[in-house]
């Protein structure tokens, strides 16, 4: 059965980085992170994620993936609960 796609939000928190924000940003966009939106909060970098997928764990994946293939690291994953009432 197929499901259909839909866009996901959530942030993922990154390990720390030598690069400054605007190297690693454009690592993220070469990547194929054009569906994210980078900051740094209180000194932790992050990524605001809208990822389309068929579902979140797949979500999450691939953006996972596209912030290696940039040369970061994922920390953790965040959902905001208001975000999660919303998919409903």
């Amino acid at each position: 059965m197929s499901h259909e796609s839909r866009v996901f939000e959530f942030t993922l928190w990154l390990a720390d980085d030598a690069r400054d924000h605007a190297e690693w940003s454009e690592a993220l966009y070469e990547a194929g992170g054009d569906d994210m939106l980078v900051g740094v909060l209180a000194g932790k970098p992050y990524v605001g994620v809208h990822r389309r997928a068929e579902s979140l764990e797949a979500a999450i994946r691939s953006a996972r993936d596209t912030v290696q293939q940039a040369g970061l690291q994922v920390v953790k994953c965040e959902i905001e609960p208001e975000v999660i009432a919303n998919w409903s």
